[in-house]
């Protein structure tokens, strides 16, 4: 193998595709991706695990001389790096995939994978990378092909020596430190609603927004994902913040997650509709669209709902338990 080749130039260059769709030219995708086409006995959560999976399972092995991603995220560097540097990978192996799992998940075991993916997030962000705004005006597939080519040296540093990159992290690390302390206080109340795979979180009327990090975009949230990701296994999460309300699908839910399957996504447009008749205040409930990767159903047009806590529950609830599923990802 020759190495890291950007998706855009693979050409049919024989490649192996790592958390992402096939290429043309793509001898195997080791991706838990929708439909990925990826070997049933290499499946697995995460697309690092599953790199974790092929190289230790010869039998499997193809002679590829790329290999390549479409789009720039921890769990794609991570199983890019496995691939790429076998043996210092197996040596990192829980860590790499705690990494992939705080950037994809939102859920970390280690500090330092959480503050990798803060890092990882700050390098692809345009107004924090230390590689400069002017290169995030380029078209994305050369945005993520520099990402690819100036993070992967670097991932055995950022692992190892995270001090070194404290100005990139501290930020995020100080929102999810206060919010794993609202929640042990029970300042942040989760309730599981475990036959509807449903958290319900209840959240303080004031509590203000900050700047976050998801898949390496940035997001606008009143706690951080990964301190209520942690507290719940639930893959359905609605946040109730006096009488503003959202309801969101957790990313687990759009790829092939194998270790437990999620309760099928269910598509909430019509929900988003019945919701819009009770509002008096203009407001106007949207939701993105069932195969979006994180949908949210969430209220425009208005700061709040007119929608009673208990009554805006009961019918997700009542929604939720009745309604066909209408996502699927996994291969036959």
């Amino acid at each position: 193998m020759t190495g890291f080749v950007p998706y855009q130039e693979l050409a049919g260059i024989p490649n192996i595709i790592v958390d992402g769709s096939a290429a043309g030219g793509t001898l195997i995708t080791l991706s838990h991706w929708p439909h990925s086409g990826t070997p049933t006995p290499l499946k697995d959560d995460l697309s690092t695990q599953i790199v974790f999976r092929y190289l230790k399972a010869p039998e499997f092995h193809v002679e590829a001389a790329a290999v390549s991603n479409n789009h720039f995220d921890e769990d794609g560097l991570a199983g890019l790096y496995a691939i790429l540097h076998p043996e210092d990978a197996l040596a990192l192996e829980p860590l790499l995939v705690d990494v992939a799992a705080a950037g994809d998940f939102g859920t970390y075991r280690f500090p330092e994978a959480a503050r990798a993916a803060f890092v990882l997030s700050a390098f692809a962000d345009p107004d924090l990378s230390p590689f400069g705004s002017a290169l995030f005006a380029r078209p994305y597939p050369e945005v993520t092909a520099l990402l690819y080519r100036e993070t992967l040296p670097r991932l055995p540093e950022i692992l190892r020596e995270a001090d070194r990159f404290r100005d990139l992290w501290i930020s995020e690390q100080d929102l999810l430190d206060a919010s794993e302390k609202a929640i042990r206080s029970g300042e942040i109340t989760i309730r599981e609603l475990p036959l509807l795979d449903l958290a319900v979180v209840e959240l303080p009327e004031a509590l203000p927004g900050r700047g976050v990090h998801r898949f390496t975009q940035k997001r606008h949230a009143a706690y951080h994902p990964m301190a209520l990701h942690n507290a719940t296994h639930c893959f359905r999460v609605l946040l109730v913040q006096g009488r503003c309300y959202e309801l969101q699908y957790r990313y687990e839910s759009w790829v092939q997650h194998i270790s437990r399957r999620p309760l099928p996504r269910v598509d909430l447009e019509p929900l988003a509709l019945r919701l819009t008749e009770q509002e008096k205040n203009g407001g106007r409930w949207e939701f993105d669209g069932v195969g979006e990767i994180t949908p949210r159903l969430r209220l425009e047009g208005s700061e709040e709902s007119a929608i009673p806590p208990d009554l805006f529950l009961r019918q997700v609830a009542d929604y939720l338990e009745t309604a066909p599923p209408a996502w699927d990802p996994y291969d036959q």
